[in-house]
């Protein structure tokens, strides 16, 4: 791409996402630019503390777990303390445990400790996505989540190359630096970012108080259930990057370096791409999105089967890459779209907990299929739950468009609520394929008039009222 493109598609990439995004942007990039521990724990617990490769990974296990049991907590305390206090208390919690971390040294203590930080640090991910959902027009939050995404990545990327300096001069370092960011992105948080979650509805008169949004109700939502365990099936293959990929190359003959080559081109080109990629596919349909994003990362992992050279196993990073880039926003727009406004900490927190199970769940697979069978089966079942999660996506979102026609007919001959116009051109895509998500105050037709509610799994446009951040 011309640079004078790349700097005009950077531009319009960015333009008209509001000041709270980027205040909650910096907070999300100074978060990731100091997250050094989860990069050199297993060498600092290995090599530093004479603890054997699979103590270290309990600890990474125990790690995973504590996320595993705050993705939905987070989401009930987005809910009903805030997004900003949410925030605040795991940010705040996250930089104190991560500290401890480091100055403790026995067994338990370490895992009692891993654990904890476990559970703080992904705690406020529910939170930071519904506030992004709350402060972003809803045909801006593709872009939104991108950025956001390539922040992450960035971070990431510069955090790895860093651990490994920190660590050859001091581990103990590296958790105080990570507890100091930490606490950097609470202060941020504090200062500059406000409360957005929505106030509560109001009751029309004569009508019903609208049905409250509670853990159940997400449960019970087949539709975003659906998503969820769609997203756990992408999640697994993605997770291959980082838990099968290596384990196959150590035992093809290869060393920790060719891995390193091969799988640094992951960050490289989310931090080159993401932006320009996420023009094109702004306005794209989501539903063949999501299909081919699946169809593309299961496939580009089974291609790992035919690697034989370093160059190969790096032209499968690229392929499955590009499935990431254009997955990830696309995925995380539907969810904001499935979710009624007043719950959408809770279908976050359920949303993220499809990836906290994938990090569980795909070491297992992984080191399962390869002792048991070789690491060409491995490959071969992520070309399967690729082929099954594009399946998924293609039968789901093809309901929704079926349910979109009718519902906004509707709509119309009701006298829907003003803004459902404008919103059934969403972030995530054409009208025609997601507009009955029940989302951002999806409409509930009560005889002849359309009043915005918050019931999940029906069907409606998305009349997003423009929810001012309050201090």
């Amino acid at each position: 791409m011309p640079l004078a493109a790349l700097r005009r598609a950077t531009r319009e990439t960015v333009s008209g996402l509001p000041r709270e995004f980027w205040w909650l942007w910096t907070s999300t990039l100074v978060n990731r630019l100091g997250a050094f521990v989860a990069t050199f724990m297993a060498l600092y617990l290995t090599l530093d503390l004479g603890y054997s490769a699979s103590y270290a990974g309990l600890v990474a296990s125990l790690l995973g777990l504590g996320g595993v049991l705050t993705s939905l907590v987070g989401g009930v305390m987005a809910d009903r303390l805030g997004r900003r206090p949410t925030m605040l208390i795991a940010q705040t919690c996250t930089a104190l445990s991560t500290a401890l971390l480091g100055l403790v040294h026995d067994k338990v203590s370490i895992a009692v400790v891993a654990f904890v930080v476990g559970m703080a640090s992904n705690a406020s991910r529910p939170a930071v996505q519904a506030m992004m959902a709350d402060i972003v027009r809803p045909e801006d939050r593709m872009r939104a989540f991108s950025v956001n995404y390539w922040a992450v990545n960035l971070g990431f990327a510069v955090s790895s190359a860093a651990a490994g300096f920190i660590a050859g001069y001091s581990y103990l370092a590296g958790f105080l630096i990570e507890a100091g960011m930490t606490l950097a992105c609470a202060v941020v948080v504090f200062l500059k970012v406000p409360e957005s979650l929505p106030a509560a509805p109001a009751q029309v008169a004569g009508e019903p108080p609208a049905p409250s949004v509670g853990l159940g109700t997400v449960l019970r939502d087949r539709r975003f259930m659906s998503v969820v365990g769609l997203s756990f099936l992408v999640a697994v293959i993605f997770q291959q990057g980082s838990v099968g990929l290596p384990v196959a190359m150590g035992a093809a003959g290869f060393t920790p370096s060719d891995y390193g080559l091969a799988v640094a081109l992951n960050g490289i080109l989310i931090v080159a791409l993401q932006i320009p990629v996420t023009r094109f596919i702004e306005h794209r349909d989501p539903r063949r999105l999501l299909v081919i994003s699946s169809l593309v990362a299961g496939y580009g992992f089974g291609l790992t089967a035919f690697a034989g050279t370093v160059g190969v196993f790096a032209l499968t990073v690229c392929v499955w890459t590009l499935a990431e880039i254009v997955n990830a926003p696309t995925q995380t727009g539907l969810v904001v779209r499935l979710s009624p406004v007043h719950g959408r900490g809770r279908y976050q927190g359920v949303y993220t907990l499809s990836w906290s199970l994938s990090a569980l769940a795909a070491p297992l697979m992984s080191g399962y299929v390869i002792d048991s069978l070789g690491a060409g089966w491995l490959w071969a079942l992520c070309a399967v739950l690729g082929t099954v999660a594009a399946a998924g996506y293609w039968f789901l979102m093809h309901h929704v468009g079926n349910d979109s026609a009718g519902t906004r007919a509707v709509s119309k001959a009701g006298g829907a609520a003003s803004g459902d116009a404008p919103a059934a051109t969403s972030a995530v895509g054409s009208a025609s394929a997601v507009g009955a998500a029940p989302g951002d105050g999806a409409v509930v037709v009560t005889g002849a008039v359309v009043v915005p509610g918050v019931v999940s799994g029906a069907a409606g446009t998305d009349p997003t009222p423009e929810v001012r951040p309050v201090a």
